[in-house]
């Protein structure tokens, strides 16, 4: 559990922490956790892909085998699919938040308003005002499918996503612990009410699968009410090691050339950036010329995600036998894929360089720091502070300091100004 900073905050300090609590109030939006993993899976998947239209179209579809093929079900099981789309539609998903007007709000609805098969298309919907809700990035967060694919656990799946939203403010703030259980889908069972069982059953083995699956890093703290545990929260922080799956929603990726054949394939915006985000572009580049060398192929979509998801070479997938041409071509492109792949972990290597670098710089920096009197130190603190304009930035400083990650660079910059030399030898 991480030490608690004695140090008085400053009034302007006080101000920013106040202001940054109001904002945590708008990311309360929670979904009963009452799901199996591939029903959650399920609920990622489709509001990913209606996540362009959330708000202008009232109803969203998509080809039903692809869905099966995303979220890991046999892609001929439609009695599994028919079941998950009908517990979707039993969930409830509720908020109580400040509005836009600073007013209280409570609302609740079902996750799903209505869902049909037909033809091979899953066509679906969502209430006017959970559609609102979900399309806010600052009530509900996506989740990256690459990481989705990671969890074995409806639980840990759970825990991550009511944490992810919160990963820019650095903790969920204290949760009751009977909404804790709610959150879980283990409220009502006898057995859980022992938080003995409950830690050691639940809330253990989600954190550390979480942590070891995901782009966050999360530590439970509890507060006591007598010898009871009665409240619960969870600090995050970026997993170093994971980060990487953060999705770019940058312009950048839409004016690249992978994207815009993703997109004449008839893969949607979001998607076509979750894949490129996830395997890369010559990973799908080659994969996309797989598909595009196969003939004319019913469902290319369909085709293609089973494709990145399976990692298909001609050996792999239900092809008839190749023409000589199509062996040449095939052995080409999984040189192609070989090369993107080496591609892909200097890549990774040249990220991890850059955040070891990062935490040695901010190392050194809370080293010179805290080796100056407090008088200085008070000043340093103010001066920094006075440079941040965004509250999200001032309030992450008040909380971290010199270990504020968010605002590294701005630190980096404050420090070379006061001791030129501070980095020379990182």
């Amino acid at each position: 559990m991480p030490k608690v900073r004695n140090q008085a905050a400053t009034p302007s300090e006080k101000a920013v922490l106040a202001k940054a609590s109001v904002k945590k109030n708008v990311a309360a939006i929670h979904v009963s956790g009452k799901l199996t993993l591939l029903q959650r899976k399920l609920s990622n998947v489709l509001l990913l892909n209606a996540y362009d239209h959330l708000i202008t179209r009232q109803k969203h579809s998509i080809d039903a085998r692809t869905l099966c093929l995303m979220i890991g079900y046999n892609s001929n099981d439609m009695d599994t699919l028919k079941d998950a789309l009908r517990s979707l539609a039993e969930t409830l998903a509720e908020w109580d938040m400040l509005n836009e007007q600073g007013e209280q709000e409570w609302g609740v609805s079902a996750l799903l308003a209505y869902a049909r098969l037909r033809g091979g298309v899953c066509e679906y919907s969502y209430s006017p005002a959970l559609a609102e809700k979900l399309h806010d990035p600052k009530v509900f967060a996506l989740i990256n499918l690459n990481i989705q694919r990671r969890f074995t656990s409806g639980h840990a799946l759970a825990l991550y996503e009511n944490c992810f939203r919160f990963i820019r403010t650095g903790s969920t703030g204290w949760w009751p612990i009977d909404l804790f259980r709610r959150l879980m889908g283990v409220d009502g069972s006898a057995y859980y009410e022992s938080f003995k069982q409950l830690n050691a059953k639940i809330i253990k083995p989600a954190v550390a699968e979480v942590n070891k699956n995901s782009n966050i890093i999360l530590t439970p703290e509890f507060r006591r009410k007598g010898r009871a545990v009665s409240e619960i929260r969870f600090l995050i922080r970026e997993n170093p090691q994971l980060a990487m799956f953060d999705i770019d929603d940058g312009e950048g990726m839409r004016s690249s050339a992978i994207y815009k054949r993703l997109i004449g394939m008839g893969v949607s915006d979001r998607l076509a950036r979750q894949w490129i985000s996830e395997h890369g572009e010559e990973h799908v580049r080659g994969k996309l010329e797989y598909v595009e060398g196969q003939g004319d192929v019913k469902s290319p979509v369909r085709y293609l995600a089973a494709a990145l998801r399976n990692d298909y070479a001609p050996q792999d997938a239900p092809n008839p036998a190749p023409s000589p041409q199509a062996v040449a071509d095939a052995a080409r492109r999984q040189k192609e894929a070989a090369r993107a792949r080496d591609a892909e972990a200097r890549r990774e290597a040249e990220i991890s360089q850059a955040r070891r670098e990062r935490a040695a710089k901010l190392a050194r920096v809370r080293a010179v720091a805290a080796a100056r009197d407090l008088e200085q130190q008070d000043r340093d603190n103010r001066l920094f502070m006075a440079r941040l304009e965004a509250d999200l930035d001032r309030a992450d400083f008040a909380r971290q300091g010199w270990a504020s990650a968010l605002n590294a660079q701005a630190i980096f910059t404050f420090w070379e100004e006061i001791a030129p030399d501070i980095f020379a030898d990182i």
